[in-house]
């Protein structure tokens, strides 16, 4: 008889809890995935270098490398480092730069990846996605899942609440690229995989919906659970679908047009995931998006991060193209200057009121 299920890429075990950061040694011994200790860790300059003099003593067979930047470089020159040097995994402790390139380098000399973050800013903490910058300005390259996953809720408090807002904003934006998927499903036949949209769906939903805010533990835990689960829906679908719509590309044309003066990724995405849905029509969710994202003094409006009404036109207009071949409600409508500008006007004026 067939076995009519599959399997689901995702970490064997999945570590969020205060603290978590004092038990790896134990998480990895006990799941077999580094009895030895013979590891490699990854960390950035700055801060990584706290967190290096706290494991230390409980990680004695561990090997330090420090990572420069989240450039493509900076991966393969880890990847040099670390090949032929029998670890049984190698661990990213920190932020988004540090983790994805260690995911590539990882991938790059065929080691499993434990992913430690330090921050919740975004959802690649765990995603089968390395974005790193490169001569011709970042690139997106697929990598294995990371085979654990450990988020400690104290030192996620210890990082500026910047980086919590952001992963904030960009888990709420799932709610938009999972509409543009079924847009895409309905205009052009593309697929959509339930289960990975129903996965983007629920973080997106768990995120918006929470009413405590981010100095409360209850929440830290449902958003990092929240983008855990959004990593694992892009396993799934087997690219970035269920979490990159209308918004993300309004954000890449952002980073794009002006990389000196772009606003961190999670208030990028939300601000362009309530604008997607006021522009499908969806007045009251793009509203309640609008709202949430106010409470958590995120931006709702370009100028909130310093980009005129002009500039944002410009934005829109030009997002299609840094995603070719993606469907959004961006392709689908193809306004032009004039009709975003007087959208803008009416999505500005709806959530005012």
């Amino acid at each position: 008889m067939p076995v009519l299920t599959r399997l689901i890429p995702s970490p064997v075990v999945v570590d969020i809890s205060r603290g978590a950061l004092d038990d790896l040694a134990g998480l990895l011994a006990d799941q077999r995935i580094s009895s030895s200790g013979k590891l490699a860790v990854a960390i950035s300059g700055g801060s990584g270098r706290t967190l290096r003099e706290r494991l230390s003593p409980v990680l004695p067979g561990a090997d330090w490398y420090e990572v420069a930047d989240g450039t493509i470089d900076s991966a393969v020159k880890l990847a040099d480092a670390i090949k032929g040097q029998r670890y049984d995994a190698v661990v990213a402790l920190g932020g988004g730069k540090i983790i994805d390139v260690t995911k590539y380098a990882a991938a790059r000399v065929g080691l499993p990846m434990v992913s430690v973050a330090t921050n919740l800013a975004h959802d690649g903490i765990c995603s089968p996605v390395a974005t790193l910058d490169n001569d011709n300005g970042r690139g997106s390259y697929g990598v294995p899942t990371p085979i654990a996953m450990v988020i400690d809720l104290d030192v996620v408090r210890e990082a500026p609440p910047r980086f919590i807002r952001s992963g904030i904003g960009d888990t709420v934006s799932n709610l938009s690229a999972i509409a543009d998927w079924e847009l895409s499903h309905e205009i052009n036949g593309e697929p959509v995989d339930g289960l990975a949209a129903a996965m983007a769906r629920t973080a997106g939903e768990a995120v918006l919906r929470h009413p405590g805010g981010v100095g409360d533990d209850t929440f830290l835990t449902v958003l990092a659970e929240a983008l855990v689960l959004t990593g694992i829906a892009m396993s799934i679908s087997g690219d970035t679908r269920p979490s990159s719509g209308a918004c993300h590309e309004i954000s890449h044309a952002f980073d794009l047009l002006h990389p000196q003066r772009a606003a961190s990724h999670g208030e990028q995405v939300g601000l362009g995931a309530a604008f997607a849905m006021h522009l499908r029509g969806a007045t009251e969710s793009a509203g309640l998006i609008a709202e949430v994202l106010r409470r958590h003094e995120l931006p709702v409006l370009p100028t909130e991060i310093g980009f005129t009404v002009d500039e944002f036109v410009e934005a829109v207009k030009y997002a299609p193209q840094t995603r070719p071949g993606r469907f959004t409600i961006l392709e689908h409508l193809d306004l032009t200057p004039d009709q975003i500008r007087d959208a803008y006007a009416d999505y500005a004026k709806t959530i005012r009121s």
